[in-house]
């Protein structure tokens, strides 16, 4: 049988959902499509997720991971952690009561106790701990010029698209582990054994906007234990689906707080979910270091947009450093195409494989084709207008995560560092 595909390696489930909904395949030109035999799908799929018709791969984590998730809350000498992505609170109202986007959550965390997680954390606190780690690195490639431009690696999709297809940029890919991953770790690590218990003793659960992260928690190079540092990843739609089945009113939930065992999460750490976030959070740690002051984090706003592909230039130490934005993973192909005939000269990339970021996830509420711009644009304003609620701009300073530095990881980018919070891309070198 023949089944038609991207030849852009775009997940081939985009083209499926459309055919399901009787709409016109739009997630990219139609002239991008080709055909090819069922067992040559893996070979073109880069299992991103951005529309979720779903490949078998997925279909059977998705059933396989909620029995697990299912059977732990039920299991008593179980301790189960949860924790969420911001984009998922900036979400999860569309698909109840009025359907309006708005920032959810202390509804969130409410809806995980009653459902029965013993602790609920929350993840914008992780991705303060990629954001110190990744600047590190970027300073320190600026420095030695080495693997530049240094490319992002907390989106999954992307990094799935440049590990298969791109092979020659994987040494420029950052080593730094998602915020799933890296709170996964320091879950399993410092988290238990603070509270006394094995890692075995937990089940750890993260709740993302993103399918691809289902694959990224099982793949070699990412964990720091024998087994898996996060046991299930479920979505925002999935967790909806277990709130409906728990007859809870979501709607006249009392908020809840997170559990503060890793204290709360800077600015940089809530505009992540965000196209964009990523590369303003590390510049304005990454600014710091390379000017030796504090830099005024709003020069880095001018990162933000909708646009595929953003290029800017700004200066850090009285040099110029260029960079790019991109948003889509269709949007990648041709900037790797020109940095690889010598056309584009960057330093830092960030790519998020889903339009608008994780904002926009393939695990994320879904509104008809034409809508979805309108919904991402919204779900991005919850995150920036949280973030202006906080006083702490920038991860590094976070005093939270420097306690955490401080008492048992080390020095940032440090031996115990490159344990927990670093990775390896298997099979490819690193």
């Amino acid at each position: 049988m023949k089944r038609k595909v991207c030849k852009s390696h775009l997940c081939e489930s985009c083209m499926h959902l459309f055919e399901e909904q009787g709409k016109q395949f739009q997630s990219c030109d139609f002239d991008c499509l080709s055909s090819t035999n069922d067992e040559d799908i893996e070979l073109v799929c880069s299992s991103c997720g951005t529309y979720i018709g779903m490949c078998d791969e997925v279909k059977n984590l998705k059933r396989t991971q909620a029995t697990l998730v299912k059977s732990a809350l039920q299991n008593p000498k179980v301790t189960v952690v949860g924790y969420t992505a911001p984009s998922v609170r900036a979400s999860i109202s569309e698909m109840f009561g009025e359907g309006e986007v708005e920032d959810a959550q202390g509804k969130v965390v409410a809806a995980l106790r009653l459902l029965g997680f013993d602790v609920v954390f929350d993840m914008n606190v992780a991705a303060d701990f990629t954001v110190v780690e990744e600047a590190h690195e970027f300073v320190k490639r600026l420095k030695e010029n080495k693997n530049l431009p240094m490319m992002t690696s907390c989106c999954p999709g992307w990094v799935n698209y440049v590990t298969k297809f791109w092979k020659e940029f994987i040494p420029n890919l950052s080593t730094c582990k998602s915020p799933q991953q890296m709170f996964g770790a320091l879950i399993n690590n410092y988290f238990s054994k603070s509270i006394g218990k094995k890692s075995t003793d937990l089940f750890v659960v993260s709740i993302v906007p993103c399918v691809a992260k289902k694959l990224e928690a099982k793949q070699a190079g990412i964990n720091s234990n024998v087994g898996f540092d996060v046991d299930a990843a479920i979505t925002t739609t999935e967790l909806v689906e277990m709130i409906q089945k728990a007859k809870i009113n979501f709607d006249l939930l009392e908020p809840s707080n997170f559990d503060t065992f890793f204290g709360s999460a800077s600015g940089a750490g809530t505009i992540f979910g965000n196209t964009g976030g990523v590369m303003e959070a590390v510049l304005r740690t990454a600014g710091d270091s390379i000017d030796q002051t504090d830099v005024d984090a709003s020069m880095f706003e001018l990162v933000r947009g909708q646009e595929g592909i953003r290029r800017r230039t700004i200066k850090l130490g009285g040099r110029d450093i260029n960079i790019a934005v991109v948003s889509g993973i269709m949007n990648a192909k041709d900037l790797l195409e020109n940095i690889r005939l010598g056309k584009e000269n960057l330093h830092f990339i960030e790519v998020m494989a889903c339009p608008g970021g994780c904002v926009g996830g393939g695990g994320q509420p879904r509104h008809d084709v034409d809508k979805i711009p309108e919904y991402v644009k919204k779900r991005a304003k919850v995150l920036y207008d949280s973030e202006l609620q906080l006083n702490t701009k920038k991860a590094h300073r976070n005093p939270a995560v420097l306690k955490i530095y401080e008492d048992y990881i080390g020095d940032i980018g440090g031996e115990e560092s490159i344990n927990l919070l670093h990775r390896y891309y298997d099979n490819f070198g690193e």
